[in-house]
Order: structure tokens, then sequence, then C-alpha cells
């Protein structure tokens, strides 16, 4: 997937798919990143390896993911 780069180019393979992480991601660098393909799917990696893999999911099945995390079905993972 391509990103821009500081200066506003993008890099990276594939077209031009504009990556987002959320507003509550800190700058330790623990993010993923979100960004509408151009085959329709959602594209999901992780933000520390913008070249590495990418999950790819359907709009249902991403809609599902985030009626679930709306409803708070995924509030117990990640806890210690």
């Amino acid at each position: 997937m391509r990103r821009l780069t500081p200066w506003g180019r993008r890099r990276g393979p594939g077209s031009g798919s504009y990556w987002i992480k959320s507003s509550l991601s800190f700058s330790n660098g623990n993010c993923v990143e979100v960004a509408s393909l151009p085959d329709g799917q959602i594209g999901v990696r992780d933000s520390k390896n913008p070249e590495g893999p990418v999950l790819r999911f359907t709009s249902g099945e991403w809609q599902a993911f985030l009626g679930g995390t709306r409803n708070g079905e995924f509030d117990s993972f990640g806890k210690m």
C-alpha cells in the first residue's frame, strides 16, 4: 500500500490508498492503520511495518467488527 512520506509523496506498492489511525493513538508506535482499498475492501496494517502484510476485510466483515466494538464485545481483550 502507498503511504505519504513527510514530503507528501506516496511510497510503497499498490495504488493510492490513504491510511489513517485513531486519534487516540499515541506516539509509542503501537498502532494499526486502516484504509479503504481500491478493490472496495478495508485494509488493516501495523503502523510500525507499513510495507508489511495487510489484513483485508469486506465491507460487511468490517461493519460487523465495528458493530461488535461499539457493543463492547471485545472490551475484555488486552486487559491484564
